[in-house]
């Protein structure tokens, strides 16, 4: 049996912020058709290593490689153009536009025509099969004509998905896709990342703990911008370490 691809790999990150390292020396490999979580306490570096990882904060030191490639100093664009999709903390849709408008302008990102000026937008075949396709595989068939503003929290969240979805990405970084969700809200979120990572690598930052470890094929723990333990689930559950220093529990506990 073949060893699993490896689409997305950070390799000694460090990231420096005056006197104080934020990332010291991170390193992780996310693979295809998997869930890799990262978790941790509030402070531990987790959005300053997604933020690198997605081209908006440069590192001081260290590589990042998506699909083969070092694509370190690359920008986020073209970083999204070459196959990574993210997802933030805080919605990024545009809630006066309808659900399928907003897949629509994401598949549009992903294959500008610029030269078709004399074209409405709104009537390009293309784009608008994908957002159908997207919508649909979030769970959102239903309410393609409904203003996204209109949608629950946890539709929202999945239209971001379905956003991220349609800029047709190999790799999807997830911040915190779970926060505020009820616990139906979740469920469908659930199903929905273990749908999409049959074709898809996804790093998952998450402080949901029971989640992360349904969902999550390898887990690597932060405290203080440093790895402490990255496994499997059993793995990093089983670890004094994290249980000490993120799990709340005792080394000597049993």
């Amino acid at each position: 049996m073949s060893n699993p691809e490896v689409l997305l790999r950070a390799n000694e990150i460090t990231r420096i912020w005056g006197g104080l390292i934020a990332l010291n020396r991170v390193s992780l490999q996310v693979q295809d058709c998997a869930v890799h979580a990262v978790i941790g306490p509030n402070g531990a570096g987790k959005s300053t290593l997604i933020n690198i990882l997605s081209g908006e904060l440069d590192a001081s030191a260290g590589q990042v490689e998506l699909l083969g490639q070092n694509v370190t100093r690359w920008s986020q664009p073209r970083r999204a153009l070459a196959g990574l999709g993210r997802s933030y903390q805080r919605n990024t849709i545009y809630p006066g536009f309808s659900v399928e408008e907003n897949c629509r302008l994401a598949a549009q990102a992903h294959r500008p025509k610029p030269w078709a000026i004399w074209q409405d937008a709104s009537h390009c075949s293309f784009s608008t099969q994908i957002a159908h396709d997207v919508a649909h595989r979030a769970g959102l068939a239903a309410q393609l004509q409904r203003d996204a503003g209109t949608l629950s929290h946890g539709q929202k969240r999945q239209l971001e998905v379905a956003m991220c979805l349609a800029m047709r990405p190999k790799v999807l970084l997830l911040d915190e896709p779970l926060a505020g969700m009820a616990a139906q809200e979740t469920e469908r979120m659930l199903a929905l990342m273990a749908e999409i990572k049959k074709d898809h690598a996804i790093l998952l930052v998450e402080h949901d703990m029971d989640a992360v470890f349904r969902i999550a094929d390898f887990i690597t723990v932060m405290v203080n911008g440093t790895v402490i333990a990255s496994g499997s689930p059993a793995f990093v559950r089983s670890s004094p370490e994290v249980r000490s220093a993120y799990l709340g529990e005792s080394s000597d506990e049993h």
